[in-house]
């Protein structure tokens, strides 16, 4: 009888090791692979600006896109007005300057309605 008290004891241990490691796939779940998602989707914006667009920097600032290198921007932010910005720097593209990839099928107009019949 004391053997099987002694032997039903070992599976207890293995409950806190298991707990842990559910913690941690579940924070790798809920908190690191969506902030890995949006640092991808942040470094290809910022990779696909062109001049022409504008843009919103980190500090709220609204400017057009002058022109580009490989690690600044030069945006435009008042007629001749011209400032230099880091890539990172930039938040958001605000409106994007049309691009040669867009196909004429999507350039259909808003008023268009598909009728159901």
């Amino acid at each position: 009888m004391h053997l099987a008290v002694e032997s039903g004891g070992g599976g207890a241990s293995f409950m806190p090791i298991l707990m842990i490691g559910l913690l941690f796939g579940v924070m790798y779940f809920m908190m690191i692979r969506p902030q890995q998602k949006r640092r991808r989707e942040a470094e290809q914006m910022q990779s696909s600006i062109g001049p022409g667009d504008e843009v919103v920097t980190i500090g709220g600032l609204y400017g057009t896109v002058a022109s580009v290198d490989d690690e600044t921007v030069m945006l435009e932010v008042a007629p001749g007005v011209h400032e230099r910005y880091a890539r990172p720097a930039i938040a958001r593209v605000v409106t994007k300057t049309a691009s040669m990839d867009s196909s004429p099928a999507d350039s259909t107009a808003p008023d268009e309605v598909p009728s159901k019949d």
